[in-house]
């Protein structure tokens, strides 16, 4: 029984993950064809805490598999959900995103 919980779980972050990955490549797309360069094999995200402007990153995919840029993602889905125009949002202070990131390079 608790496989199955894990499973599920599993399969529910496996879900997630292909459509922030979607979403990603999609926005970069789009970003391309307004001038910026975001290169092959990485995603923008926007960071920024209530009330704080949001800085814009350029990451590499490989981010998305790792445990503590999930827990972000699932934050995000929180937030703000999957819909809407500004990008993927990150809702997390930058110097604490900054800090996360650096661990992860």
């Amino acid at each position: 029984m608790a496989m199955r919980k894990s499973s599920g779980r599993l399969a529910s972050q496996t879900t997630m993950i292909k459509q922030m990955v979607k979403r990603c490549s999609s926005l970069g797309r789009k970003q391309q064809q307004q001038g910026e360069d975001v290169p092959k094999g990485h995603f923008v995200v926007y960071v920024g805490g209530v009330g704080e402007k949001r800085s814009r990153y350029i990451l590499p995919i490989s981010f998305l598999s790792t445990p503590q840029f999930q827990i972000l993602l699932h934050q995000a889905e929180e937030e703000f959900g999957f819909d809407h125009q500004m990008g993927l949002t990150i809702p997390c202070q930058q110097h604490v995103f900054e800090s996360l990131t650096s661990m992860l390079r």
